[in-house]
């Protein structure tokens, strides 16, 4: 990015009276720059670097055109982040100093960023996850530990002198389950990018049980057996945010904030079944104009 870039992009976020950080979040995830606006003001920048970081590695598949270099990427991101424990300079960067910041102002768990970063790996590989379990524990570890993160810059979670949760709690149970049934249900939305690119996050036994044929998916074909494919994942999708809802008494509302990507899950698992459960359906993946009173009412209800 050139400095006349990051100029402008600076006069942009105060002329929208966000931080930079704040921008760059609400420009590339959407989603939880809106759930981030319902967290108390003195955390929200912290929740912004949180997001910011999780933007910076999930799109490194993307930027880069061999494996080895973005294991390169994701290396820099390891090295930020040891800098960052081990009470070093942080990096001159966006993201990294006030990442930096983040973690050091509240005393954030390294281990959750280790498996970010270590999940990322898996995008470098073409070939698709092997079972659900397998595709769930990428969600998790891509999804379900960001939301821990938010916990506790929510101040939420609680930990006690060797760095280990004092109890799993409903939040952290909750953030589980929240994790990853956001995580599927965005990559059913994703499923056209990924099927023009070339991947699929079909887990290979369901793509097997349900007969999908790869010529069909990579053209974008709604097939039987595709939607066989896509209803077992969105079956799972929701089965896990009803496993969350499960425990939301027990969740206090600090929590909220955090927990809100359910919300955001539900409208899209409720698009795909509206389209017949045809995730190439047109519209599927465009946003959704009424998302922010959603969260609003969510918000206002104490409930995920």
């Amino acid at each position: 990015m050139t400095a006349e870039t990051r100029k402008g992009r600076s006069h942009q976020a105060a002329a929208s009276g966000l931080s930079p950080l704040g921008e760059l979040v609400r420009r590339h995830d959407r989603d939880r720059y809106q759930t981030a606006l319902f967290a108390p003001a003195d955390r929200r920048e912290a929740l912004f670097a949180l997001y910011a970081f999780n933007y910076e590695i999930a799109r490194v598949r993307e930027s880069v055109t061999q494996p080895m270099l973005g294991q390169i990427r994701l290396q820099w991101w390891r090295e930020v982040i040891e800098t960052a424990f081990a009470g070093g300079t942080p990096r001159h960067h966006q993201v990294a100093e006030p990442l930096t910041a983040a973690i050091r102002n509240f005393a954030l768990r390294r281990e959750a960023f280790d498996r970010l970063i270590d999940a990322r790996e898996c995008d470098l590989a073409d070939e698709p996850p092997p079972d659900l379990a397998a595709l769930e524990a990428y969600a998790e570890g891509t999804s379900s530990c960001l939301i821990r993160l938010a916990l506790q810059v929510l101040g939420v979670e609680a930990y006690d002198g060797d760095r280990e949760p004092l109890a799993a709690g409903a939040a952290a149970i909750a953030a589980l389950h929240v994790g990853i049934g956001y995580a599927l249900a965005g990559l059913l939305r994703a499923m056209p990018f990924h099927a023009v690119a070339g991947r699929s996050q079909i887990p290979a036994d369901i793509a097997a049980r349900s007969g999908l044929d790869p010529p069909d998916y990579a053209a974008l074909r709604a097939s039987p057996a595709l939607l066989r494919a896509v209803a077992e994942i969105a079956a799972a999708a929701a089965a896990h945010l009803a496993a969350a809802r499960r425990h939301r008494r027990d969740v206090p509302r600090a929590a909220l904030p955090a927990l809100l990507p359910a919300v955001i899950a539900d409208r899209a698992l409720a698009r795909l079944r509206r389209a017949g459960g045809d995730p190439f359906a047109p519209g599927i993946a465009a946003p959704d104009p009424l998302l922010i009173w959603r969260l609003l009412a969510a918000s206002l209800s104490g409930r995920f």
